[in-house]
């Protein structure tokens, strides 16, 4: 049995943890699904390829790094967080301007100038006429509007009342039927005037403003880490990754760049005659180590080793344009350990001369 096995390195690197909300944790290996979608990227694949992959590896140290989180609140508020106007319209992104800051806990007031540090004197002075604006046009809406749907109201009354004194065939019925509709013509237009102009004026407007909150948090980063990837796939799929290994840039984020050493055929065997034992850790298929095919919890200097259970993200569905894990994602059991080896009687994981390959 042939395999395609890629040794890189990486500077430093973070495989983020998705169920991860607060600091930014890391798995200590790459998830299938993220070593997947790189190298569909670097092959330019434009549907799924189904593969299997053995990934173990190591790293010298971990470390914490800052950033600033940017969290945009639901709504506008006036008096909390930054106040600040979107580059790309209503659009959420990093590209923003900051147009004013509450300088306090509470007790601010952007459309006031109460305890806030101003940033964009134009675009604050937008911002509070758009407010103003929509104070005008709720009194509008209230002294006219609603004045007027009044009169509507007892109109249509009067009229229903007045249809109850006719047969539906009369002819009289049939006119205070079309002045019906008339009247409940008139109160639509009225209303999606009103409505078309409060949007064009100022709810699209108003939109491209919103309040931002920043906090310091942490990303975890893995340094000096050393990966050994085996992939079993089709044939016409291992050529084309062959062909394009080093179109692979990067594995986690996308400043987690790589340094490809090594990208070979190899060959598999799935039978050894000694006790083999790695020097890497890896994500050990649960299966194997169920059936003690590969041995995890041995001991050595006197200490019981052990592993760590991870539901890993294999699978995924691209046809939206972005990895979609909800409706066809499938997820891998495996067991992350070190320091794991294989006998003579260990069935269904191979060796390729230097590492043991177990695939999920």
């Amino acid at each position: 049995m042939k395999s395609l096995r890629i040794v890189l390195t990486q500077n430093k690197a973070h495989y983020k943890k998705e169920e991860v909300d607060q600091n930014k944790l890391t798995y200590p290996l790459p998830p299938f699904s993220t070593v997947i979608g790189a190298l569909h990227n670097a092959c330019c694949f434009k549907d799924y390829k189904p593969m299997n992959l053995s990934i173990q590896g190591k790293y010298k140290s971990l470390s914490k790094q800052a950033y600033t989180d940017h969290c945009f609140l639901d709504n506008t508020h006036d008096d909390r967080g930054i106040l600040v106007k979107l580059s790309d319209g209503i659009f959420q992104s990093r590209a923003f301007t900051k147009v004013a800051q509450a300088k306090r806990g509470q007790g601010n007031s952007f459309r006031q100038g109460i305890t806030i540090d101003v940033f964009d004197e134009k675009l604050l002075e937008e911002y509070r006429n758009l407010k103003d604006l929509n104070d005008i046009l709720a009194e509008f809406k209230k002294e006219r509007i609603d004045k007027i749907n009044s009169i509507f109201k007892k109109r249509k009354n009067t009229l229903r009342d007045k249809k109850k004194k006719f047969d539906k065939k009369t002819e009289e019925f049939k006119l205070i039927t079309k002045r019906e509709e008339e009247i409940k013509s008139k109160e639509a237009v009225i209303k999606e005037k009103f409505e078309e102009f409060k949007l064009n004026k100022y709810t699209k407007e108003i939109a491209k403003y919103q309040s931002l909150t920043t906090s310091l948090k942490f990303y975890e980063i893995l340094h000096e880490v050393k990966l050994i990837i085996h992939i079993d796939s089709d044939k016409e799929t291992l050529e084309t990754i062959k062909d394009n290994i080093y179109s692979l840039k990067a594995i986690g984020r996308s400043e987690d760049f790589v340094d490809v050493q090594e990208c070979e055929y190899v060959d598999l065997v799935d039978e050894v005659e000694d006790e083999i034992r790695s020097e890497y850790s890896a994500y050990l298929n649960y299966d194997l180590l169920k059936k003690k095919s590969v041995l995890l919890n041995h001991r050595r200097d006197g200490i019981l080793a052990s592993g760590t259970k991870y539901w890993i993200n294999k699978v995924y569905d691209k046809s939206k344009g972005y990895r979609d894990f909800k409706e066809f994602g499938q997820k891998v059991k495996v067991v992350y350990g070190s320091n794991f080896l294989i006998d003579d009687e260990s069935e269904g994981v191979y060796f390729d001369g230097e590492y043991i390959v177990n695939f999920n």
